[in-house]
């Protein structure tokens, strides 16, 4: 299991710093997210300031963006870095896409997303072996390309393509498709042995592949004091609240909770949210251990349903150094 670190939300001027001491310490892949920033702009300077550590989005969101974008974007960084660059796509949610990046949404999450992914590697082939470029489908159609807007061969242009995803759609596209998939923080381990690694293995073996060519990148809520817990109380509640992870609440008879934290979220009550996530919702949701057992409690925890684990909480260097420094050394 590779151990991996999340960036912080910081202004890009402090991304270096954080590389550098990532690397030091010795995670395997630092990751951006796209919240507050655009996620790849970290990823240009991760890999002018580092030499082995892996880098990649988890994610960013493809449906605003074009396939184009992401596959300029993406051999770009893969050129820069040499290869450690991996490519990690979101869809987000509805609301989002409409109303915040002034985008559609589809007829077909899983459909679109299929083909998003296939235009990108329509134009890395385009560009790394002269293929024509010709990809007709139900959402795009892409048949232009000159030489003056060729991006041209690279030394390492296998791109890692993975996917988020929440429910089981996603995670079959993954299975048929990708090289690898990130699992939501909102997850239990049940969920993801009966849900999530059951949905992967199936579409791989729909495309002829194994369970063991896609990579599950999980992140983990932990929490080993009160002030843990009370955070991770409150995200959890957050997460629950969103109706397309319901499934998630479902499965362990918690859809009633579930319905009335979509309540309080819709009217912004959010300080009464955390109080509905039990003490039994937050051990299923969250791992509440201690210092001294953490990675041995997380290898448990994730064996054989995690192949990367990344915690909730971001690595910041200069904080707790020694204490990751020892996690990282455990895993």
């Amino acid at each position: 299991m590779k151990f991996d670190a999340g960036l912080p939300i910081v202004p890009l001027k402090d991304v270096p710093a954080i590389a550098k001491a990532a690397q030091e310490i010795g995670f395997d892949t630092l990751w951006t997210q796209e919240t507050q920033h655009d996620p790849f702009l970290p990823c240009t300077l991760i890999a002018e300031h580092t030499d082995k550590l892996n880098f990649g989005t988890a994610i960013a969101v493809s449906f605003a963006r074009s396939p184009a974008n992401l596959a300029y974007t993406a051999w770009d960084l893969a050129a820069q870095s040499g290869g450690r660059f991996i490519l990690g796509l979101g869809t987000q949610v509805k609301a989002h896409i409409e109303r915040r990046f002034g985008m559609p949404w589809p007829e077909s999450v899983t459909g679109k997303l299929r083909e998003q992914i296939q235009v990108i590697r329509a134009f890395w082939d385009c560009f790394q072996n002269g293929t024509k470029l010709n990809f007709r489908g139900e959402y795009y159609k892409i048949t232009l390309m000159s030489p003056f807007f060729n991006g041209g061969p690279i030394s390492n242009p296998n791109i890692p393509i993975y996917i988020a995803g929440v429910n089981t759609r996603l995670a079959h596209l993954a299975g048929e498709l990708c090289e690898g998939f990130h699992a939501h923080p909102f997850h239990s381990p049940r969920y993801l042995r009966e849900v999530i690694v059951p949905a992967i293995e199936e579409g791989a073996a729909r495309a002829g592949r194994k369970r063991s060519d896609v990579s599950i990148s999980t992140t983990a809520f932990v929490a080993a004091s009160p002030e843990e817990e009370a955070f991770a109380r409150m995200q959890i509640a957050f997460y629950a609240s969103t109706p397309s992870y319901r499934a998630v609440m479902d499965l362990h008879g918690w859809g009633e909770t579930a319905e009335k934290l979509s309540g309080f979220a819709a009217k912004g009550e959010w300080a009464e949210m955390p109080m509905l996530i039990t003490d039994e919702m937050l051990g299923e949701f969250c791992l509440r251990t201690t210092p001294e057992h953490l990675a041995a409690d997380l290898k448990s925890r994730y064996n054989g349903l995690a192949d990367r684990l990344t915690l909730y909480t971001p690595f910041v260097p200069g904080e707790k150094d020694a204490w990751w420094m020892q996690l990282v050394k455990e895993f």
